[in-house]
């Protein structure tokens, strides 16, 4: 019987192994800057030509390679930094396998340049397909510029697999930003197709945060800064007031490597709990270093997911560094949230209540009623409005005489013929504590949730416009410039012809800006900002949570962000509209994410509740 087992030829072997290591362009990106970081460089180029696909290049002032080292290091597992088995349980370095280098080679095609600061001449190599095709002297700066040029030229299959050059952008944008944050005393700038996106100096944490978040969080971030024998941590989280619906602005680092745990992002959001509402997410940049022989980072191939040899601990630790924070700088609450602050600035709450006030209160009726023995539950049918005014204070009108026009009446019929009066017109619909509206139909009656009811309305208005006719745009006075993170000029930039039938009129205005010049006629001028940043994180919560096309994504994210909310006082046309236009939608029942809009209560369950046929 012949042999069937053969070794696999070096370039396949190669492409294999780069299938795990480089999934996309920013999976290039992310190892060249580390290997920069290694090098001991204190500046890091970045430059990108179609979203990473036609080109990656990082330049750096590092220590630079030998000729030899320049030539063995796109072998596989060819690595400086590992010598025996223990050294794989101490490493503080960001590259350690040898993997990097040699998988790019299997799938792009590769320029090498590089030069030891001893050195008058440089190394030159140029290699294809993991073959060799050049090595010579050359004449270039002290460092190491490597260029990634045509990814997955090879592999025609997985190059069909990427994504649009927006959607592949802000994943190299995500992954410069997390080496960045993780090396603030280094410079590092973010160059794509010719214009520069991104131009970090050297400093501290917090500035280096700023700089790459936004400078309106100056004032918002909020020291973390705890140490043990065990471990340490510092870094910043941002003030409740900078939550939002989406995990972007989170980042953890362990030993200055980039992690993903949400084991430890729990941790953050419990000591954040009661101060953000259940639906949002801090800003966080925390770093923890800890002995490395605490920590596996070599459980998978892009070292973004480690293991701790005890995970209870870094949780405790972490949630009570944050908890301690916010409490040092008088971040907790102090305040009831559910409590409506123009209840607060009411006289009963902000005047004392003095003992004048208290006799004259004593003296009323209605205190009397609810005062006496065994007469909690009776209301004294003689007394007339007028003593609801006594009881809270409130002068009465000495110049107009009430009494005469108001018949002796009972609270509980006052509260009764109000209701008669709505239940007898079917076509009064009640708003309940600002967050249902309840309607009367035929076989009795349904209770409407309205902020899902509206998004149901818009998702479908919006879905028509983006097939049929597009949304009217109204033209705003004065138009408004936007400036946005890089990432999400990215994105917004790749939604603009979508944006445009929805109703936006929006125009790239050089680096990261966008002027406004009209937004849908149905949302109200003078908003346009807080508007598409809020349209910004719903399709970002969309795009992490749900496999959805980019249209589905952004139809939902307008229609969620539109919506009423709820607590918004509605009149009864603003109430009756709703109703017939969620009649008319084509699947009324459920908002786009699925929420029930209405239920309804017949008549004969409330009969059954109130055991009427008893």
């Amino acid at each position: 019987m012949a042999d069937i087992i053969n070794l696999l030829p070096d370039n396949i072997a190669n492409q294999i192994a780069a299938g795990e290591v480089i999934q996309r362009p920013a999976s290039a990106v992310k190892e060249l800057l580390e290997n920069a970081v290694d090098a001991g460089a204190t500046e890091v180029r970045l430059f990108v030509k179609d979203a990473g696909k036609e080109l990656v290049q990082v330049i750096d002032n590092g220590s630079g390679m030998s000729e030899t080292d320049a030539r063995m290091c796109f072998e596989r597992h060819a690595t400086s930094k590992i010598e025996t088995i223990e050294d794989l349980f101490h490493i503080r370095t960001m590259g350690f396998r040898g993997e990097a280098l040699a998988s790019i080679a299997a799938v792009a095609q590769v320029e090498l340049k590089t030069r030891m600061h001893q050195e008058e001449i440089g190394t030159y190599i140029e290699i294809d397909n993991s073959v060799v095709k050049k090595q010579e002297p050359c004449q270039t700066a002290p460092g190491t510029s490597i260029a990634m040029k045509n990814l997955f030229f090879n592999v025609p299959a997985r190059r069909n697999f990427l994504k649009s050059n927006a959607a592949e952008m802000r994943h190299i944008v995500d992954e410069f930003i997390r080496v960045a944050l993780a090396f603030p005393h280094l410079q590092f700038s973010l160059n794509s197709n010719g214009q520069e996106m991104f131009h970090l100096e050297r400093g501290s944490l917090k500035q280096r945060v700023v700089s790459i978040l936004g400078q309106h969080y100056n004032a918002k971030l909020v020291t973390v800064k705890e140490s043990t024998d065990y471990m340490n941590i510092h870094g910043f989280v941002g003030k409740p007031e900078t939550a939002k619906k989406t995990r972007g602005d989170q980042f953890f680092f362990v030993n200055n490597r980039f992690i993903k745990s949400s084991y430890l992002n729990h941790a953050v959001m419990n000591a954040f709990s009661e101060m953000i509402p259940a639906d949002s997410f801090p800003l966080y940049a925390l770093f923890i270093d800890l002995d490395p022989a605490h920590v596996d980072i070599n459980v998978h191939p892009t070292k973004q997911e480690i293991k701790f040899d005890d995970e209870r601990i870094l949780y405790a630790f972490v949630q009570s560094a944050i908890k301690h924070a916010l409490a040092q700088f008088s971040v907790t609450p102090a305040l009831d949230f559910e409590l409506d602050p123009g209840i607060q600035q009411l006289d009963a709450l902000t005047q004392p209540f003095t003992d004048q006030k208290k006799a004259q209160s004593s003296n009323t009726s209605i205190y009397k009623t609810f005062t006496h023995a065994n007469q909690a539950h009776v209301i004294d049918r003689s007394s007339n409005l007028l003593h609801w005014k006594e009881l809270y204070g409130a002068p009465a009108d000495k110049d107009k005489d009430l009494s005469p026009e108001l018949p002796p009446v009972s609270t509980a019929s006052v509260i009764d013929e109000r209701w008669q009066e709505a239940a007898t017109d079917q076509k009064v619909p009640v708003q309940v504590h600002q967050q249902y509206i309840l309607s009367q139909i035929k076989s009795g009656f349904i209770l409407i949730d309205q902020r899902a009811a509206h998004e149901r309305i818009l998702y479908e208005r919006y879905q028509k416009a983006l097939s049929e006719k597009p949304i009217a745009t109204q033209q705003s006075l004065f138009p408004q410039t936007l400036e946005l993170l890089p990432a999400d000029a990215v994105l917004i930039t790749e939604m603009l012809p979508d944006l445009q039938a929805l109703g936006y009129d929006l125009e790239p205005f050089g680096q990261s800006t966008f002027v406004v010049r009209g937004t849908p006629a149905d949302i109200q001028s003078g908003n346009e900002q807080a508007s598409i940043e809020g349209l910004l994180e719903q399709f970002k919560h969309f795009s992490q949570e749900l496999k959805l096309n980019r249209r589905e994504q952004l139809i939902r994210s307008m229609a969620r962000n539109n919506a009423i909310p709820a607590g918004k006082a509605l009149g009864t046309r603003e109430m009756q509209n709703i109703i017939d236009e969620l009649f008319a939608c084509v699947t009324p029942n459920v908002s786009p994410g699925g929420r029930f809009t209405f239920i309804s209560f017949k008549m004969n369950d409330l009969e059954r509740m109130f055991e009427r046929g008893a």
